[in-house]
């Protein structure tokens, strides 16, 4: 079988040196190209006496403010930098004043979105035998199902394009086409699991041997399956693929069959980890993921906070390839909870609610109360209400996070609604209504 995965770019091997120097001669080319172009980028290095010829490696990047997606929100239009004729695709993101942020996208960039998923999934050990099922949304704007889709046909592999939810028609289109690989949020495969259940279906005679995962993390900081990844698996004997990814970078973080992390591609993005006060953190220390994009045209960003706190590794992967790895997502800056004098992100109340058995689906919320501090209630999707359920649910916050949120109950079928409001493109598990 000819995989991607035996074609790794040069660069993707090549030594840490080698990968420097390639991106030092990608950001000058970037400067210049911002220099030219982009209104936004002029005017701060006009406001910071930045010349941007003074801007050689990655090493210089710290010389420039970072940017942030009130800036995006800000000064949306400022950021394009070709004419609205070579535009070809519009894409919208969330933005932190609630209205969606555009992006928007010429020919090329699209080219370089399908090279990004074509790599991405070589890294998950995908070939052109493949069939895929897409359990995500090609439509409404969003960008990562028409990249996905772009980069399978790059790869020559088959698609099978189903859309979120409807287990029914899930397992209608595995009988129909027989696919051997999923993408899907892996919250949406316990609800799959549960339909087989109920219907009989036996999934150790399906077609299916692997789950590319989006959205949502599947491992711990240590590289184990989380208590989500761990309800897939023990219930369907496939292969997970964990991925991250944003609108904003383009690129894709996913990782290969060792399992240690979201492989980074050099040629498409420099990466830096960022601590509160923006300054890098040392080796060891989560820190907020920051990315200049490399080959965009339409809208290149320079020094982007994407929000997200990872780890990173340094060290060569068993699969060949000499890059960094990103661990899962711990949470978000702007998420972090100060809730009873622990600090907490709401991926740690998630990890809890997964392991409860007769806990379907779930919305975490975050408010101040009354005396200006954070107070967090967890709405629970069960058709159980009895006490010993009531206390299992405080328990076990009590023993993993130290505190106990606020318990409220909703039907599962309604909650799952709820997840969904205003159409949104994937499960809103976090409102921050603080």
């Amino acid at each position: 079988m000819n995989t991607i995965h035996d074609h790794i770019p040069k660069i993707e091997k090549a030594s840490k040196k080698e990968i420097n120097d390639f991106q030092s001669r990608e950001l000058q080319k970037l400067m210049t190209y911002l220099s030219k172009n982009s209104k936004y980028y002029r005017t701060v290095f006009a406001r910071e006496g930045i010349n941007y010829q003074d801007i050689k490696t990655a090493d210089d990047l710290h010389k420039i403010p970072v940017t942030t997606k009130d800036d995006l929100q800000n000064h949306n239009h400022d950021f394009q930098c070709v004419a609205d004729r070579e535009i070809i695709d519009y894409v919208t993101t969330s933005g932190t004043m609630g209205e969606p942020v555009t992006f928007a996208m010429t020919d090329n960039d699209l080219e370089r979105l399908a090279y990004n998923e074509y790599i991405s999934f070589g890294c998950a050990h995908t070939s052109p035998d493949d069939i895929y099922q897409l359990m995500l949304t090609l439509d409404k704007r969003f960008l990562a199902g028409i990249a996905y889709y772009m980069g399978l046909r790059k790869l020559g592999a088959g698609i099978v394009r189903v859309g979120p939810g409807s287990p029914e028609l899930q397992f209608d289109s595995i009988k129909r086409f027989n696919p051997t690989a999923l993408v899907s949020v892996p919250s949406f495969l316990p609800r799959l699991l549960d339909y087989a259940e109920e219907k009989g279906i036996d999934l150790s005679k399906t077609s299916i041997k692997k789950a590319v995962c989006i959205g949502e993390p599947i491992r711990n900081i240590d590289f184990s399956l989380n208590t989500l990844g761990k309800r897939i698996i023990d219930r369907w004997d496939i292969e997970l693929y964990s991925t991250y990814a944003s609108t904003e970078m383009g690129t894709a973080f996913t990782e290969c069959k060792m399992g240690q992390g979201g492989h980074h591609h050099p040629e498409l993005i420099i990466v830096e980890f960022l601590d509160e006060n923006n300054q890098p953190v040392k080796n060891g220390e989560a820190g907020e993921v920051c990315i200049t994009t490399l080959g965009v045209e339409a809208m290149p960003l320079l020094r982007f906070k994407t929000g997200d706190i990872c780890h990173h590794y340094d060290e060569a992967c068993e699969c060949g390839r000499n890059t960094i790895r990103l661990g899962p997502v711990i949470g978000r800056r702007q998420q972090m909870i100060k809730f009873k004098g622990t600090s907490l992100y709401p991926p740690a109340f998630y990890e809890v609610l997964n392991d409860i058995e007769d806990v379907k689906n779930y919305i975490v919320e975050l408010r101040t109360n009354t005396l200006g501090t954070d107070e967090v209630s967890v709405v629970v999707g069960s058709m159980r209400r009895d006490e010993k359920f009531i206390k299992l649910l405080k328990d076990a916050f009590r023993v993993k996070l130290r505190v106990a949120p606020e318990i409220v109950f909703e039907n599962p079928k309604v909650l799952q609604a709820r997840l969904f409001e205003n159409d949104s493109r994937k499960p809103i598990v976090f409102r921050d209504l603080r």
